[in-house]
Order: structure tokens, then sequence, then C-alpha cells
């Protein structure tokens, strides 16, 4: 008699064993989630720092450790062109006046995903400080090649949302500008530079700003 396939021999041998052993082969986490919450028997206390852990409060991270980051970086003196949809105000280019306030420049793209998606928060920094009694200037400052992807999405902003702004297609103004804050032309957008009320630069972040970001930024800006 030849010998019986493994298969066989573990179904009439060892049939218990066979049943028990789980079928992890292609199951996702997801799955096996899924199917651990949909079972009857207990399941036992989750380890710390597990998914079923509490929570523990989000910490904010450190945006602006002393003035190491700002260190040489200036604020340009050329104009910037400008880029606006219908009907919305026409910049001239220049950055805002010294007026006793902060200037927040957030260098973006049409292109950028996490540039569109921190704008409405930006937005909603600039009136919430305003209501603090800490007023800032934000200036936005688009790095976009196509002109046309730029305008379209301008025209798409609703009539609360960026609408305007200053514009540095490439050539010499866009190095210039860059070469003077001391930003790579080939750095990962978006680029923020804060600028206090004497037009010194204070704090450089490179990437997207976060909503547990605003207490540093707020505390910043008051002093």
């Amino acid at each position: 008699m030849g010998r019986l396939p493994p298969v066989i021999s573990c179904a009439l041998l060892v049939a218990s064993a066979c049943e028990d052993r789980p079928n992890t082969v292609g199951t996702s986490r997801s799955d096996q989630i899924i199917a651990s919450a949909a079972s009857p028997s207990p399941t036992p206390p989750a380890p710390s720092g597990s998914a079923h852990a509490p929570a523990l409060p989000a910490r904010s991270r450190k945006l602006c450790e002393g003035d190491g980051n700002a260190k040489g970086r200036v604020v340009p003196k050329i104009p910037a062109s400008h880029a606006q949809a219908a009907g919305a105000p026409v910049l001239d280019g220049e950055l805002p006046k010294p007026d006793h306030q902060w200037m927040w420049i957030n260098f973006w793209a049409a292109w950028c995903g996490p540039c569109k998606e921190e704008i409405p928060r930006l937005l909603g920094w600039r009136d919430r400080l305003a209501k603090a009694g800490a007023p800032m200037d934000l200036v936005l400052v688009s790095l976009d090649d196509d002109e046309r992807q730029l305008d379209l999405f301008l025209e798409a902003q609703p009539a609360d949302g960026l609408r305007t702004t200053l514009w540095l297609p490439e050539g010499s103004g866009r190095t210039t500008w860059l070469k003077s804050l001391r930003i790579r032309p080939d750095a990962e957008l978006p680029e923020h530079v804060l600028v206090d009320p004497t037009r010194r630069v204070r704090c450089f972040i490179e990437g997207a700003v976060e909503d547990g970001d605003y207490p540093e930024i707020a505390a910043l800006m008051a002093k």
C-alpha cells in the first residue's frame, strides 16, 4: 500500500490538531481583527502599548528650537510676481511692510498635496491668532512652473479660501528669493518662514504643519 498523502494522514491521525490550527496564510491584519472580534472566547488583557491600550495625549513637536534653523536666512527685498482668481484682490508683489506684527511666508505649489491640505489650516490659524490679539501677515508664495495649473487651483477655491497668491515662476526672481532664505531649489514643499516684527527670520519649518503645532506658534508670536 502506498504512503498516504500528508493532508489525508493529518485528517485521519490528528484531526483535532488540524482543526485547531489557525489559517493565517493570505489573511490580512484587518481580517484577523474582525475574526477575533466575532469570536465568543474571552480576549486576554491587551499588553501595554498595543492598539487596544488607552491612547496617550498627542505631544506637539518642537518646530523652532532656538535660532539655529533661522541663522543666515534673510527676507528677500525684490518683488515677486502674483496670480489671482477672477475678482480676487491683485497683489503688487511686495511683502507687507513692518507693522509691529509677525509675517508668515508659506512656499507652496498647486501640484503639492500636503501644501493644499494645510492651506485651510494656515488661514484658520491667521484668524485665530488675530482674535487672540496676535495678528500676523500670512503671505503665500507659489513655486508653480505651470501657470495654468496654478490658475485652475485658485479659480476652484471658495470665497474664503486662497484666491490670490504671490508667485515665483522659474527664473532669476525665484533663485534670488530661495537663496536669500537659504531654501534649496530642490527642497520638498511646503516650506515655512516665520518673520518677527523687526523683519528678522525667527523660525524655518520644513514640511507641513499639523494641528498640534499651533500652541508653539501662538506662544512664539505672543512674545
